[in-house]
């Protein structure tokens, strides 16, 4: 597997933001340059990512391509199809978003985010989004969340088969998908299941860690790596068997600091793995 950071570090350059990165002990990255900055920093990005082995995991997109109003709905759909047709020419892994949301929020939890329609409506999109960019070298993925589709394995694989398109895999949270007691205390049991369910439509991953907070009714509280009591190990393990070169993403943490700290712990922890 290939570790890799969320965050580009502070860096003044293209070639510095490559090396810090190797220094970090990431062989995998997310692209920090967007699909909307000129052609020649996009180039110097890739050119540094290449020179120094670095595997461009992912492209985000983090926008609601579920967007009610309907002008903003098509200017988000229009940043969906420009960052995948990025990916493409980078040759990433794949760019990454989330279903989008019926609310006020981005990637809020509502009610309708359930509704057949809103389903039916993610289908549609998520077909516009890939036969508009129409991509040769890439994938369009939706990462699961706790409260929108998909929220596990199984919902994963209905919507690879709905939307049936040849360009749509899977990007692997499974902090994300731990949504219940019974994923939690089963853990090496859930991961087992994603990975035999999902296997090679993995894409890349995310990495993080959860908590089970004493307090009622039921808390889970995502947390940096080491700061819970998910098997890790084991889900890296699992998504190494997939693909030796998965890329295997830390996220959501605040501070540079925070990463090299974490960075340094994921490799004690994954020895052997990376």
């Amino acid at each position: 597997m290939r570790l890799g950071t969320s965050s580009p570090l502070a860096h003044n350059s293209a070639e510095e933001w490559a090396v810090n990165q190797k220094k970090l002990g990431c062989r995998a990255v997310v692209f920090p340059v967007q699909s909307n900055e000129p052609i020649t920093k996009i180039d110097e990005y890739k050119k540094a990512a290449e020179d120094h082995g670095l595997m461009i995991a992912e492209v985000g997109i983090w926008r609601n391509a579920l967007a009610q109003d309907p002008g903003e709905r098509v200017k988000m759909r229009d940043y969906c199809v420009e960052q995948l047709r990025l990916a493409d020419y980078l040759g990433a892994r794949c760019a990454v978003n989330v279903a989008g949301a019926i609310g006020p929020r981005w990637d809020g939890h509502y009610r309708e985010n359930f509704s057949k329609e809103t389903r039916q409506e993610i289908i549609r999109m998520v077909r516009e989004i890939i036969d508009r960019a129409n991509v040769k070298n890439t994938y369009f993925t939706l990462e699961p969340m706790p409260w929108m589709v998909p929220t596990g394995p199984k919902d994963c694989l209905k919507l690879l088969e709905e939307v049936d398109r040849d360009r749509f895999a899977v990007h692997m949270d499974i902090i994300n998908m731990t949504n219940s007691a019974d994923r939690y205390f089963n853990a090496e049991e859930f991961v087992d299941e994603c990975a035999e369910l999902l296997g090679t439509k993995i894409r890349s991953c995310h990495i993080k860690d959860i908590h089970f907070k004493e307090e009622y009714t039921l808390q889970l509280e995502e947390c940096a790596p080491g700061k819970g009591e998910f098997p890790l190990r084991h889900y890296v393990e699992k998504m190494n068997e997939i693909d030796p070169d998965m890329p295997i993403i830390l996220e959501h943490l605040n501070t540079d600091d925070e990463y090299l700290k974490y960075m340094a712990y994921l490799k004690k922890e994954l020895k052997g793995l990376y």
